[in-house]
């Protein structure tokens, strides 16, 4: 009996081990899932007017990495998210690819300026640009767990296949952009903070509140409602 107890224990520890967290911050959190993009969808990125099948690729890739990327800065504030350690990890099994699009990229700007030098111009307000758009406050929560799932998955996928994950998550990644919060429990009460007015000319000697020099007695608060947590 007490040999099965013990494996019973041991199978639910596994169980538990194996099942990854569902979430950090909320019981649920919004489902931000979208569908793949090629790269020239409106809202996805910054337009590349005239670019190829694989500039496009090489924008998205280079979306996801500065996501990725902006993630490990802002989200440790949660170390299970492991958005530094992933990251660093995608960095090293994805380094090929990741410099191959960068190259298509300045290409890109090289070809669609008058000179290399406006080229290069282009291609820094382009990295600036792609930064700043993942810049949130509002959506802090939804960006740094989705951006955080991308980037564990992305560590198990074969070298050479981040364009895959780029296309495939990139509309999860703008939509987690958007503030959301608590899905299974919507609602809260609010509640407001109150005191009693504590004068001495407000109480008789006998403790009793005297209405006629101070007025409705403001306590306690009255009944807040509720507000309602989701967007």
């Amino acid at each position: 009996m007490g040999m099965r107890f013990a494996g019973a224990g041991i199978a639910a520890a596994v169980l538990l081990t194996a099942a990854p967290a569902s979430a950090q911050f909320f019981m649920q959190s919004k489902d931000f899932s979208g569908a793949p993009v090629v790269g020239d969808e409106p809202g996805i990125g910054q337009a590349l007017p005239g670019a190829t099948r694989e500039e496009l690729t090489a924008a998205l890739v280079w979306n996801m990495r500065a996501a990725l990327n902006v993630a490990a800065l802002q989200c440790q504030f949660e170390p299970t998210l492991l958005t530094v350690s992933n990251y660093n990890a995608i960095l090293a099994d994805h380094k090929k690819e990741l410099k191959d699009s960068f190259d298509t990229l300045n290409k890109y700007f090289v070809r669609t300026n008058k000179t290399a030098k406006l080229g290069q111009a282009a291609l820094d307000q382009f990295g600036t640009r792609t930064y700043s758009a993942f810049a949130t406050v509002a959506a802090q929560y939804n960006f740094c767990q989705v951006a955080a799932a991308i980037g564990r998955d992305a560590i198990f996928q074969p070298r050479g296949s981040f364009a895959d994950i780029a296309r495939n998550r990139t509309r999860e990644l703008r939509n987690s952009l958007v503030p959301w919060g608590e899905q299974r429990f919507p609602r809260y009460y609010a509640a407001q903070a109150t005191l009693p007015r504590m004068e001495a000319i407000c109480w008789s000697k006998k403790g009793e509140w005297v209405a006629k020099k101070c007025g409705p007695q403001n306590f306690p608060p009255p009944y807040a409602g509720v507000a309602v947590a989701q967007r």
